[in-house]
């Protein structure tokens, strides 16, 4: 007899309030947490996707955090402590700062305060999250969580975003622990560095999306691309049922209870990150006083919002304290100090509409209801591809786009003394960066400018204030608009196909830059002739056997890494200054060290890339280790740095020379929306967490093959292909 059953006899023979003498009363939690399972069916098809179906949204929620918790608890838990300010609990006093830029945009009784202050039906569905996590424990007495043994509903208020981690990372710790750590102010230089993306083998992420109209399709009917480049195994596939409308399929981020990029019988929606300018820095002017802080504002001096929190950090084999103080004004909190001025940062924090939206996104039924959920307008740090049954296509870049005064320059700290600088509201979704049904019949964001969405029918740059849209092109962008140009009778296949176009337009011009180098200046690397040749007919495009793939990726690392920078150049800016500026010399000093690295590494310069760029998962663990010596997969793809569509970002860990892709292709879906839709995925490994699952790695291969599983979606496919069927509990 199970535990579960065990106390529901209890329950039922004895009334008297315990079921022996000396043990605890009967749960009276658990036997509500049981009755309500009975509301949910889990059914897991053939690569253990579950579909959860129940009556009301509430019900299918709490199956559906249920389902996630028994694919990845710890990836669960570890996105709310991390999210709710408990990082440290988890992973000791060096997270501290993390926790403490958590509470300093919302505390736990802010959290509470907002939960209660929410609409019943969105209460409804915080209550069912915590229901279904706090029953995955209770009858799970194996699972030991790392910090959060009871989830509550208003944990959920912390961490409103799909995106893994939101608005509030762009806010460099560095500043926090200069400021709140040491009382020291931070130079611009050190914030700029830590905002920026990490070069070297720390490549950028991004992501894909593509919507073509039924005009250019076989069936008439119009497409979608979701294609994620996300932290690989932070996103699990799931669909969602309820009697209630609620019919969505995609991919959702662990503990969270909405599909975040995906699919229902009549819309699509496929989210990029944006570089709309969605945040601010205020310098504030701080005063003094006998009777505490004050700012200038205006005429006036404003009382600086003073107040404490404690925060619990792991020490040894148990918990310390610290108390900070957290200081506030309008603008925001507090988050560190520039030549010895405060300066506060405000963001986008408004978690009940947000979760209302993300939520409310994935029931509309065409276009006019998923624009209307747009004018909620708190979709901050993402673009949005759409596409519907209806046969439109449309882009929204950014949702969250604050009104600013055109006299200053917001990229930049402003004067918070200066009531002119303050935000004047929202720009309604009119006023911002947005395409619907363009002409030539296809919508393209791969993180890159706006004005190349829809070729030449895209936005004006003109048009629009330089922070709406400051977004740089990019090699994917590039390669995007290339493979969509004149496409026709597309299918599913076909736009996997155009997904995983092989070129690299990234080395377009680097290579042949190098290859001129050797020609004018190469008599005294005589050594250097047999790897130049082997670049000098390159296609420049990638696969397990292009040994032209391995050289040109480790110069082009190489020379990010080492090459000259001065004009502070990132992306394909750089790229393409190593190609245009860079002197013969310094490129053929690169490319020697580069051959030299890679006999030193792999004994011989004419390494196979599939000798090189591999796929593994040997645990579970949110923080993997990776071996030369155990089992991997060769991947014929190649970072997005370099224009790759299907993206696979691979760097070196400790002890290995091989690189391990550790994030790009992560979900990716091909849909499409016709009298039914209809839609093909696949899931980087695969769903579960758990190297007993057989579920862990059945996606392995198939992902590296980029051979894609037909999605069930309707009811009757999925329990043609259902492996097991069960209420949660069972």
């Amino acid at each position: 007899m199970t535990r579960l059953a065990a106390t529901l006899v209890c329950v039922a023979l004895l009334t008297v309030a315990a079921c022996s003498a000396g043990k605890a009363p009967v749960d009276a939690e658990l036997a509500r947490l049981e009755a309500r399972a009975q509301n949910v069916t889990i059914i897991r098809d053939d690569f253990g996707v579950p579909h959860v179906y129940a009556t009301t949204d509430a019900d299918a929620v709490f199956g559906l955090l249920y389902a996630q918790a028994e694919d990845d608890f710890p990836r669960v838990e570890r996105n709310y402590y991390w999210a709710i300010g408990r990082l440290a609990e988890a992973e000791g006093e060096s997270a501290l700062m993390s926790d403490l830029r958590a509470r300093l945009y919302m505390t736990e009784e802010e959290a509470k305060a907002a939960y209660a202050a929410a609409p019943e039906w969105l209460q409804a569905l915080c209550d069912a999250f915590a229901d279904g996590l706090n029953y995955y424990l209770a009858t799970h007495p194996e699972v030991t969580p790392k910090v959060i043994t009871k989830f509550e509903p208003w944990m959920p208020m912390f961490f409103f975003e799909g995106s893994i981690g939101g608005d509030i990372e762009q806010i460099p710790l560095e500043g926090i622990t200069a400021f709140y750590g040491r009382g020291e102010s931070i130079a611009m230089s050190e914030l700029e560095k830590a905002r920026a993306p990490k070069l070297g083998y720390e490549q950028h992420l991004g992501s894909n999306g593509f919507a073509i109209s039924g005009e250019l399709t076989e069936s008439g009917d119009a497409m979608l691309l979701i294609n994620p480049h996300t932290t690989f195994f932070f996103r699990g596939e799931v669909h969602v049922v309820s009697e209630e409308g609620l019919n969505a399929y995609g991919a959702i981020t662990w503990g969270q209870f909405f599909v975040y990029q995906g699919f229902n019988e009549d819309t699509g929606w496929m989210h990029t990150s944006t570089r709309v300018d969605f945040m601010d820095e205020f310098v504030e002017e701080i005063v003094e006083q006998e009777d505490g802080l004050y700012y200038r504002y205006g005429d006036e001096l404003r009382p600086v919002g003073v107040s404490e929190v404690t925060l619990k950090y792991l020490d040894g084999d148990g918990l310390a304290e610290r108390t900070f103080p957290m200081y506030h004004t309008h603008h925001g909190p507090i988050t560190h100090m520039i030549d010895g001025k405060w300066v506060a940062t405000k963001i986008n924090w408004d978690p009940v509409n947000a979760l209302t939206q993300s939520f409310i996104r994935t029931r509309q039924d065409g276009h006019d209801g998923f624009r209307a959920m747009m004018d909620i307008r708190t979709n901050s740090s993402n673009n949005t591809v759409y596409a519907d049954s209806g046969g439109n296509i449309a882009y929204y870049h950014g949702n969250f786009v604050p009104k600013r005064d055109p006299r200053f320059d917001f990229s930049k700290p402003v004067d918070g003394s200066d009531p002119a600088t303050d935000w004047k509201g929202l720009h309604t979704v009119d006023e911002t960066v947005t395409v619907l049904n363009p002409p030539n019949g296809w919508i393209q964001n791969c993180n890159s400018t706006p004005f190349t969405a829809a070729a030449e029918f895209s936005p004006k740059r003109e048009d629009y204030p330089v922070y709406m849209a400051p977004d740089a092109e990019n090699f994917r962008g590039v390669h995007a608009q290339r493979v969509l140009a004149g496409i026709s009778d597309m299918t599913l296949d076909k736009l996997i196909d155009i997904a995983y176009d092989p070129y690299l337009p990234g080395f377009e011009q680097l290579i042949p830059a190098l290859v001129a180098a050797y020609g004018r200046a190469g008599g005294d690397y005589p050594e250097l002739a047999p790897a130049i040749d082997t670049l000098r007919g390159w296609d420049f495009r990638v696969g397990v056997d292009s040994v032209p793939m391995t050289l040109a990726h480790f110069y082009g690392m190489q020379f990010r890494e080492d090459g000259r920078n001065p004009r502070g150049l990132r992306g394909k800016a750089l790229i393409d200054w190593f190609a245009a500026s860079s002197s013969d010399e310094e490129r053929l000093q690169i490319f020697a060290a580069t051959i030299d690295m890679l006999e030193a590494d792999f004994g011989q310069w004419n390494t196979p890339w599939g000798e090189v760029n591999r796929y593994q998962r040997l645990t579970g663990d949110i923080d993997h280790v990776y071996d030369d010596a155990a089992a991997s997969l060769p991947v014929g793809f190649a970072s997005g740095d370099w224009g790759a569509l299907a993206s696979f970002r691979a760097r070196r860990y400790p002890g290995t020379k091989r690189i391990y892709g550790t994030s790009g292709n992560s979900f990716v879906a091909v849909v499409e929306f016709g009298d039914k839709v209809r839609a093909k995925s696949m899931l980087a490994g695969g769903q579960s967490g758990d190297p007993g699952s057989p579920h862990f790695d059945d996606q392995a291969q198939r992902y590296v093959d980029r051979a894609f599983k037909d999605v069930a979606y309707y009811r009757e496919d999925v329990e043609a292909r259902a492996v097991r069927s069960y209420h949660p509990g069972q």
